[in-house]
């Protein structure tokens, strides 16, 4: 029996060591989960191995006695050894996903042209065939979709925070069977729509046909989401990315910024294909690392990916990878077919929770110059045309589900129900509400609006402590009515002031509205949308020593109608009267006279016509207002105002005319260039009120748009003109620098210019000659600025000079001083 039994147990073990197993693997990029075409998989004790497929995968067949280690490795990637041991399993399956490294430089024969350069060249010199914006027209059918997940959760920790425990259920949805980090999937998006496009004349059109976004109702976020504005063109010298211009491994110029090599030959699609690899060739540089397959002979991208350099000057994103593969059309054709943006954003630190985004593009039914695309472009209002079509937003499930071109994941199908969960909790709308309250200063109950809450207290010398309380209506109260309104009182003037204001919506796209409004306060300075008011918490604190305090009290009514026409085109029209009663360190009311009975001095009744073009400009839109993305093309503003004596007591009769053009330029790989030129006329004998105040700043916090080494009311004229230039150029100097190359600082310098004049009769009614105002005369007013931006991601430093006119002021602020500001950027 002994005897049997050991034959038995060798037996059995000789089956076992001799039993045939079969590995399948793939293998795929760690953050695009895009599959790694021809990577190698190999036994380190064997050295048996084979190379993985187009798509990745690869598939072994052998004796259990001949596993061992098994690494994984592809060009420009960090390798993986998995240890394989033998199992009953008869199949093993491996999923190996790798993560991007630097290439280590090898030994290499030194020569002028490397075969890397080479190929390079051919493909530079074959753009012009290949990118699909060489031909006349094309059209194609789109899908977009886009997820974003909370990555570096910890789930014990957040269960232990006693203000979240309600929400732990959502844990329940964090995704732990990836060989990543746990991710908690918490917005989709999906888009389907139609993209025509003609090069000349330039016109595109995206008809949205179908929008379901978790959480989210709103028609302008429908349209960004959609595919006009997610288009990325390699063949482009220059990449988008988070609104800095990257430099392209395919651009023109690619060999002063890249290093290039052929690792590969590989046959895709009965085409023979170079594997090109790319990497920077300094650091600091607004570059990517990554490879493409090349097709030869027409030496068009057939595949490629692009991962962000780690030295990059960019804000917040721990890692970025792009990736687009092509379809070959037509025999000769190869045009995109699938595209993906994945970029991890890393707000404090790369080990703290990081959102990750998501997008993916499928196109399909690719049209070029197909008859139906003219026809369609000449129904465009505009150069670009979005239209969401009206039951775009009200699309079934069942629509998605039969249309999409790849099934959701589990985690993307339970985000819609999660977003819809957690919005119907009243715990979630109530912190929603806090945090609202915290971030934007107003909080919503009812159909109401209460707040900013940081203007309920400040104070001046001629109020003392100033509180304020401000109302207004949302959405609830009217869905075209927009009501608000404030009170204030100060502890030492003991005046109540306030405001009323109404706004009625007419249209939403294009717009066009009405609005009235009164008000009886003290003149604030806030003039432009991002100046700091003096009616506010925290004006006082970052005040310039030694500057007096101006106040005037105003006394306002306006009515304005304002419509715009889908081309860009808009305009505002505004009847006001305005009372002035200056009350402090300005020349008092009393030097005004006139000679006419009823006629009130500092009293002016005007209208005014504000004509206004920004080709293809976008916007953000909210239920009443908007906030401009900017357009690809200068903005230009012409006002023109004439005001009316003897009207609700007003004593002028005059003229203005003005006009603002601005841009903002990007210059890569130079940064961007922002300009603002103005000039303007007054044509009548006015008091201060009523000719140009140039905008002065008298705080240490920096304004874009005011002289910040001119005080408030210090310079007047009745003809000027001037220019405000800025040149943000990146990195600059700091990327020569170890350590500001590794903080990400900025350099930019900028200009601020102003000619203006006075006519002899309104030196002498605003009593300049006295010194209650300057005027400029034949002199600039010139100050130049530069500084570092960037500092901690958030902090910006200007260091502001006034060089002209001469002599400078006594007073050492006026001539140089250091502002602070804060802005959050990529």
């Amino acid at each position: 029996m002994k005897l049997l039994f050991t034959i038995g147990i060798i037996l059995l073990s000789a089956k076992a060591f001799t039993q045939t197993k079969i590995i399948i693997g793939l293998i795929k990029d760690g953050h695009s989960d895009e599959p790694i075409s021809y990577s190698s998989a190999k036994f380190v004790v064997s050295k048996f191995g084979k190379q993985a497929d187009s798509v990745g995968k690869f598939q072994f067949v052998l004796n259990a006695s001949k596993i061992d280690t098994l690494e994984i490795s592809s060009v420009g990637y960090a390798s993986k050894k998995y240890v394989l041991t033998v199992t009953e399993k008869d199949t093993i399956f491996i999923t190996a996903l790798l993560d991007r490294s630097k290439e280590k430089e090898g030994v290499q024969v030194k020569s002028k042209l490397g075969k890397g350069i080479i190929l390079w060249r051919k493909i530079v010199k074959h753009k012009p065939q290949n990118d699909r914006y060489q031909y006349k027209s094309f059209s194609y059918d789109l899908y977009n979709k886009m997820e974003l997940d909370i990555v570096n959760l910890n789930k014990e920790k957040i269960r232990d925070i006693k203000i979240l425990k309600p929400f732990s259920f959502i844990l329940n949805n964090v995704d732990s069977t990836s060989d990543s980090k746990p991710f908690l999937p918490i917005f989709l998006t999906e888009t389907f729509s139609k993209y025509y496009l003609q090069n000349d004349p330039r016109k595109s059109k995206e008809i949205i046909t179908a929008s379901k976004t978790s959480g989210i109702d709103n028609e302008s976020v429908s349209k960004l989401l959609g595919g006009m504005y997610q288009n990325v063109n390699l063949y482009h010298n220059f990449i988008p990315v988070f609104n800095t211009d990257f430099v392209s491994p395919l651009s023109d110029n690619g060999d002063s910024y890249y290093k290039y090599r052929v690792v590969d030959t590989q046959m895709i699609a009965n085409k023979r294909c170079f594997h090109l690899t790319f990497t920077p060739k300094k650091e600091g540089e607004n570059t990517f690392v990554g490879d493409c397959w090349v097709v030869d002979t027409s030496f068009a991208i057939q595949k490629i990916t692009l991962a962000l350099d780690k030295s990059a000057n960019i804000n917040y994103v721990e890692k970025l990878t792009m990736f687009q593969e092509f379809t070959l059309l037509q025999d000769s054709i190869w045009f995109v077919s699938k595209e993906k943006f994945i970029a991890n954003v890393a707000p404090v630190g790369k080990n703290n929770l990081t959102v990750t985004g998501r997008k993916t593009t499928n196109y399909s039914n690719v049209k070029i110059e197909d008859a139906d695309i003219a026809i369609e472009l000449k129904k465009n209002k505009t150069k670009e045309d979005i239209i969401l079509l009206p039951d775009a937003m009200n699309k079934e499930n069942s629509f998605f589900d039969t249309k999409r071109p790849e099934l959701l994941s589990k985690n993307e199908q339970s985000i819609y129900h999660l977003v819809d969960t957690l919005q119907n909790m009243p715990l979630f709308k109530k912190y929603s509400k806090t945090i609202n309250f915290l971030t934007t200063g107003t909080r919503y109950v009812g159909n109401v609006i209460i707040g900013p809450w940081y203007n309920w207290v400040s104070g001046n010398f001629v109020e003392g402590t100033r509180f304020r309380f401000d109302l207004g209506t949302n959405r609830g109260f009217n869905k075209k009515l927009k009501l608000h309104g404030y009170i204030a009182y100060g502890t030492t003037d003991t005046k109540i002031k306030g405001k009323m204001e109404g706004l009625y919506l007419l249209n939403k796209n294009p717009r066009s509205w009405v609005y009235a409004g009164a008000v009886s306060d003290y003149d604030n300075g806030q003039t432009y949308y991002d100046e700091v008011s003096t009616d506010n918490i925290f004006a006082l604190a970052i005040r310039k020593p030694n500057v007096a305090n101006k106040f005037l009290y105003v006394m306002q009514k306006n009515i304005e109608y304002f419509k715009e026409w889908s081309s860009g085109f808009s305009v505002q029209a505004v009847v006001q009267q305005k009372r002035f009663t200056p009350i402090r360190n300005l020349p008092a009311k009393e030097i005004y006279t006139t000679q006419k009975a009823g006629y009130e001095v500092l009293n002016n009744f005007e209208t005014s016509v504000k004509l206004r073009y920004a080709f293809l400009e976008r916007f953000l839109e909210n239920d009443f207002y908007r906030t401009s993305l900017g357009s690809p093309y200068p903005i230009t503003e012409v006002k023109l105002s004439h005001g009316f004596a003897g009207v609700l007591g007003s004593a002028y009769r005059y003229n203005k005319v003005s006009i603002n053009v601005s841009d903002y330029i990007k210059t890569p790989p130079y940064g961007s260039i922002y300009y603002n030129v103005f000039a303007g006329k007054v044509f009548g004998s006015l008091p201060f009120t009523l000719l140009e105040v140039h905008p002065g700043n008298e705080i240490f916090y920096y304004n874009k748009y005011a002289f910040n080494m001119m005080n408030r009311f210090e310079y007047i004229s009745d003809t000027y003109a001037g220019l405000n230039v800025e040149h943000n150029i990146g990195n600059g100097m700091f990327k020569y620098i170890g350590f500001t190359r590794k903080l990400k600082f900025r350099q930019f310098y900028n200009a601020k210019i102003l000619y203006g004049k006075l006519s002899d009769e309104n030196k002498l009614i605003n009593k300049v000659a006295e010194g209650a105002f300057k005027t400029i005369g034949d002199k600039a007013y010139i100050e130049l600025g530069t500084g570092v931006d960037n500092i901690f991601k958030f902090l910006r430093i200007d260091c502001v000079w006034r060089v002209a006119p001469k002599p400078l002021p006594d007073n050492k602020f006026q001539r140089f001083a250091i502002f602070g500001s804060f802005r959050v950027t990529f």
